[in-house]
């Protein structure tokens, strides 16, 4: 069983909770899926392992539980970003410029987790089915800004999907491999311009 065993309602299990995840988060990070343990994970936050398998039956839980926060945490990001390019009326390279930076901010923060999330995280129904409707919740957002700049071709909410899709996919690609440390900002801005290009390309209204 890949998935959480409850929610927390009380205020100190959320905390117990937060704390469980602050810490499997830390060791994933610094050691990795293998040599992360329950038992290391209880001990770093501070409670039994009793009360870590209250809520997480094992590691797998505890990596769905951390891609689930980072879908929460990228919908928070992705929803500021937006917010803020419909009160400045931004034309399409901000906007894709600022979309795309935000995002790799996201992927950049502790990144050999993210590695770990992408990489060896339980793909379960629950996430499969909430990764799907990130997705289509970022693509209705973004699909009135396209409009507005006439960027989005016959179908901008298509588009804005494909775009969605294909910006988390590059910067998983370009930001998270390990063979490009250093190179995270010449990757994301290579993102941006293939998009802008994309995006600012003449289209047919029919065929």
């Amino acid at each position: 069983m890949a998935v959480p065993r409850k929610t927390p309602r009380q205020q100190r299990s959320r905390e117990t909770v937060e704390a469980i995840l602050e810490a499997a988060a830390q060791l994933f990070q610094r050691h990795g899926y293998q040599a992360t343990t329950t038992n290391k994970v209880a001990e770093r936050a501070g409670v039994s392992v009793g009360s870590l398998y209250q809520y997480f039956p094992n590691k797998d839980a505890l990596l769905t539980a951390l891609a689930q926060q980072h879908l929460r945490d990228a919908t928070a990001q992705v929803r500021r970003l937006l917010d803020r390019a419909a009160e400045r009326e931004l034309t399409l390279r901000p906007l894709m410029e600022e979309l795309v930076s935000g995002v790799t901010a996201l992927h950049t923060d502790r990144p050999e987790l993210h590695r770990l999330l992408f990489d060896q995280a339980p793909r379960t129904p629950e996430l499969v089915a909430r990764l799907r409707g990130f997705e289509r919740w970022a693509a209705e957002a973004l699909a009135p800004h396209l409009r507005r700049l006439d960027a989005g071709g016959p179908d901008p909410e298509m588009t804005a999907l494909l775009v969605v899709q294909g910006v988390e996919a590059q910067l998983h690609g370009a930001v998270l491999d390990p063979s490009g440390a250093g190179e995270t900002a010449v990757r994301a801005r290579a993102v941006a311009d293939l998009w802008i290009r994309a995006l600012s390309a003449p289209h047919s209204g029919g065929s």
